[in-house]
């Protein structure tokens, strides 16, 4: 089956999604589709891809990227790996906008507290870069760690985000 792919202005750079079946299956911040494919598990990897104009899920993008930091968390997003990688990609899911982990402490989000290697593996492997937010994840002590689009785009995420999260709370 063929998947399709579009691309997106956003204040930090292009950014593409691939979608089959409704289901986001990467995303970054690149206009390039040969920057995803590789990060599609095997089992997933559409044979052919297609670019299109707009996908739905741009809309979510652009909402995101103008200020509504809660619009990316019911995208359905199609990963596959083991158990653990399953797993922490969901819990990743549930990091707060604003309120952002350190490997350690996602770790043991996970129910595996001395599993902090893994648990940056697993921000690594992710496919599906915004929808399952990896840059919520920092290094212990703060810094910022590393991120597959550039720690510039993760500085901006993480200041976007809490900037969202501040303003949302502001208007209760």
């Amino acid at each position: 089956m063929t998947a399709q792919y579009a691309t997106t202005a956003t204040p930090i750079g292009p950014f593409t999604v691939l979608v089959q079946d409704d289901a986001v299956l990467a995303s970054g911040w690149t206009a390039d589709i040969g920057d995803l494919l590789p990060v599609v598990h095997r089992s997933l990897r559409p044979a052919t891809v297609a670019a299109v104009d707009r996908l739905p899920v741009l809309e979510v993008v652009d909402a995101f990227h103008a200020g509504d930091v809660a619009a990316i968390d019911h995208v359905v997003v199609r990963q596959r790996s083991g158990p653990f990688l399953q797993e922490a990609w969901e819990v990743l899911r549930t990091v707060p906008a604003g309120e952002p982990d350190s490997y350690a402490a996602f770790a043991a989000r996970c129910g595996r507290p001395a599993a902090v290697r893994a648990a940056a593996g697993a921000c690594a492997r992710n496919a599906a870069a915004l929808f399952v937010p990896c840059h919520r994840v920092l290094a212990t002590g703060g810094g910022l760690g590393g991120f597959r689009w550039g720690t510039p785009v993760k500085r901006w995420l993480l200041d976007h985000e809490a900037a969202g999260t501040r303003a949302g709370a502001g208007m209760s």
